[in-house]
């Protein structure tokens, strides 16, 4: 018997199984109303509010749904309420600027739009079918319809559920066309090695529109966990929430572990407790954290560590580093350093390095495709292997990141396209060439940078470049710093070879990427 895997899997068996049990714990008194405490048995309810709301608009099959949201418990609910009856979530990042948004919105093509009240005004301008701010004023016509019905569920396990859109090696993202299938294994796997149970109580600290929260939600769903909403990222006020809401785990990227560990300090420096030791577990991505952050982490707040590599084309998860038994007796600081690398495997992954350095991967949960990019998903997937675009080597059963190959940097846990950097330094007018780079940074893992060369005659300083970026692009993705060059190096057919422009900063360290 072949029963096609699906988010409904999720959403039903919590309704069935867990239905009285407390679900989702909303942000107290976000822009528009929260909705407070809810029952999996009202999650399920409002899943199917959404998608028979979606039924009455006329909104077919496949079509695409954006939403534009910080972490809510209506974005959750929007993960099932969109995807489980057929149609097609596109999450965008709330961080981008209104035309960075307006670019996704059009390329996939979407038909509903979604938007979190804090972003109406900016957003406003965005041509859509139907659009509705989300809040106390479209809840009954979304949410909270009595006994809604909807009309199909998602019987092909290959079918849409999100389009994701990731930087890349080019200017503009890519959207990455993720499937039932793919998404219900991440999460039944990922729930396996992060040892997911209903006793969990998970705090959204990562970012929701980030590869569906890394498919997690999904995974808690199923397993009837209590989901705790954050919307804006502070250190204290997640201690605070571990403290209040009992949380067992959640999952961030280094530069939030880093505001944790700031916030413990300043509490013991007052006397206060740090909550949560021997209970949490915390599991970070999205780039390679130093060893003693992680040192850090088990030591002075007694959290477990965990580190996942892995991309939104691959759902994401393709290696773990959990400590097991035999690192019981090590000392902390080899403890960290050997969870440091990115991982062994996961449950149904295969790992290879090319002869180029690369690393490749297969698994059941890699990406359809690009959205409406034909050309990039056959470059990206060759042979049977996806291209990660990261370069590293096997220490064992162990992956281990040492360089990027593709033109992305990570900063606090967000792809930044140094192309796209470099496109809106190339507009001032006193630039002539310009590269990018991301140099080690001890609270974002990278940062960006960038090497500039000046027209003959020209001037320009430092913050002033700075801030011509700023008043172009979203914020994380503008330099920090500026280096006025009088020329860049190239090769002799004029290419510039980025990983000997990194050099020099990434000196004396084993891995080429922070």
């Amino acid at each position: 018997m072949i029963v096609p895997l699906t988010l409904l899997d999720f959403v039903e068996r919590a309704e069935l199984v867990y239905g009285d049990r407390e679900a989702v714990v909303d942000e107290p008194a976000p822009p528009g109303g929260g909705l407070g405490r809810m029952t999996y048995r009202q999650f399920a309810a409002m899943s199917r509010s959404l998608a028979a709301a979606l039924d009455d608009l006329g909104v077919g099959e496949g079509e695409r749904v954006g939403i534009v949201s910080p972490n809510a418990a209506r974005f959750l609910v929007s993960l099932f309420g969109v995807s489980a009856w057929g149609r097609v979530l596109v999450p965008v990042n709330f961080r981008l600027n209104a035309e960075e948004i307006g670019y996704v919105v059009e390329h996939s093509g979407s038909t509903v739009l979604l938007v979190d009240p804090d972003l109406d005004a900016p957003l406003r301008h965005l041509r859509v079918k139907h659009r509705f701010v989300l809040g106390r004023d479209t809840d009954a016509r979304l949410f909270l319809r009595p006994d809604a019905r909807p009309k199909g569920r998602v019987t092909d396990e290959n079918a849409t559920v999100s389009i994701n859109y990731t930087s890349g090696t080019t200017a503009r993202p890519k959207g990455v066309q993720l499937t039932h299938r793919g998404c219900w294994l991440n999460a039944v796997t990922f729930g396996w090695h992060a040892a997911v149970s209903e006793r969990d109580v998970y705090l959204h600290t990562l970012p929701t529109f980030h590869c569906n929260g890394w498919g997690m939600p999904y995974a808690l769903t199923a397993m009837g966990a209590r989901q705790v909403i954050v919307r804006k990222i502070d250190g204290e006020d997640i201690l605070h929430r571990v403290e209040a809401e009992g949380v067992t785990l959640f999952n961030c990227a280094p530069a939030v572990i880093a505001a944790v560990l700031d916030a413990a300090a300043a509490r013991r420096a007052r006397g206060a407790a740090v909550p949560g030791r021997g209970r949490v577990r915390v599991i970070v991505a999205g780039a390679p954290p130093p060893s003693k952050t992680i040192e850090r982490v088990e030591t002075e707040l007694g959290w477990e560590f965990l580190q996942i590599y892995g991309l939104t084309e691959t759902s994401p998860l393709l290696t773990i580093n959990r400590a097991p038994a035999e690192w019981d007796g090590l000392a902390p600081a080899e403890r960290a350093r050997r969870l440091s690398r990115a991982g062994v495997p996961a449950v149904g992954v295969r790992m290879a390095v090319d002869d180029r350095g690369e690393l490749l991967t297969r698994s059941n949960h890699v990406f359809e495709g690009y959205w409406r990019q034909p050309e990039e998903t056959a470059r990206a997937i060759a042979d049977g292997w996806f291209r990660t675009g990261d370069g590293g080597y096997l220490d064992e059963a162990y992956v281990v990141i040492a360089d990027r190959k593709k033109d992305v940097i990570i900063t606090g846990g967000e792809n930044v396209s140094s192309i796209e950097v470099e496109d809106c330094l190339f507009q001032h007018p006193a630039v002539a060439e310009a590269a990018v780079i991301g140099v080690p940074d001890e609270k974002w893992g990278e940062t960006i940078k960038a090497l500039v060369v000046l027209r003959p005659g020209a001037a320009a300083t430092e913050t002033e470049l700075i801030e011509f970026c700023r008043g172009r692009l979203t914020h994380f993705k503008c330099p920090t710093s500026v280096e006025i060059r009088d020329a860049l190096t190239r090769t002799a057919t004029g290419k510039l070879q980025k990983f000997k422009l990194r050099e020099p900063y990434w000196a004396g360290r084993e891995r080429k990427v922070n």
